[in-house]
């Protein structure tokens, strides 16, 4: 009997970005390979097997009644199930349908809106089956994929970034963009494991890493307004990849109720 890793990999609503990440390990995949079977795979292996598994890592929003029954039965075969990046963890960009109605889209995108079968909102799959860990990002961030793979190889609790991006950009010797170039960032309130990608480039992160621990997103609305943001630019910084999760969704709610 294998003693490997037996690794399920599932796709819902997204775009395979996360998934195409495991690929990307293309240095670390022939080590890795040693010790990991992955299992269930299907953008890689027409012929997948069927569980139990040790993980499973679910891309993708929930925005079907089909679904909530995969993951369902995932989860049921799983000893630990993983949120896969922004649209699994948060509802991800598709979940800006959410601030509108679905029917509006689908009368105006489909030229037969009456066969297009889905729920009413993109939702993250926590909102329906437990989830054991979240790894966000759009897409999730190869080296912090294989981190907690190597954490789950060497028989412990995988523990993740629970600080902000701001401490990867002090950490870099990243200038705040914010203080030093009057640019908009939601790298004070978004949970770090990018490597602080889009300030390295002199841009303000747009958060698709999900909401950090115990953060004030109100208090960096406050200081959009300081900056002379309009109460529509706020909400658009907000109203992003990750505009579903709790803590942004409040912020957005707050400031649409605003005269």
């Amino acid at each position: 009997m294998s003693s490997k890793l037996r690794i399920a990999i599932v796709k819902l609503t997204s775009c395979s970005g996360c998934l195409v990440q495991f690929l990307n390990l293309e240095d670390e995949l022939p080590e890795l390979l040693k010790f990991v079977d992955f299992a269930y795979f299907l953008e890689v292996d027409g012929e997948p097997r069927s569980g139990p598994y040790d993980a499973t890592f679910i891309e993708g929003s929930v925005t079907t009644e089909d679904e909530i029954k995969v993951i369902k039965k995932f989860r049921n075969e799983s000893k630990v199930v993983i949120a896969l990046g922004a649209c699994s963890t948060t509802g991800g960009i598709q979940a800006l349908r959410n601030w509108s109605n679905i029917e509006e889209f689908k009368k105006y995108v489909y030229p037969r809106p009456e066969w297009i079968e889905t729920l009413n909102e993109s939702r993250p799959i926590a909102d329906f089956i437990k989830v054991d860990y979240e790894l966000g990002g759009c897409p999730v961030n190869k080296e912090l994929l294989l981190y907690f793979i190597k954490q789950l190889l060497g028989g412990k609790r995988p523990t993740m970034p629970t600080e902000s991006v701001c401490n990867e950009c002090k950490r870099k010797g990243i200038q705040c963009v914010i203080i030093s170039k009057g640019i908009p960032c939601l790298g004070p309130v978004t949970r770090a494991g990018c490597g602080a990608l889009c300030p390295s480039y002199g841009r303000g992160c747009y958060g698709c890493q999900g909401p950090a621990r115990g953060i004030n997103p109100l208090a960096l609305a406050k200081r959009f307004e300081e900056m002379g943001l309009s109460k529509e630019d706020i909400i658009l910084i907000f109203k992003g990849i990750t505009s579903w999760s709790k803590e942004f969704r409040e912020v957005i709610k707050r400031y649409e109720r605003r005269d």
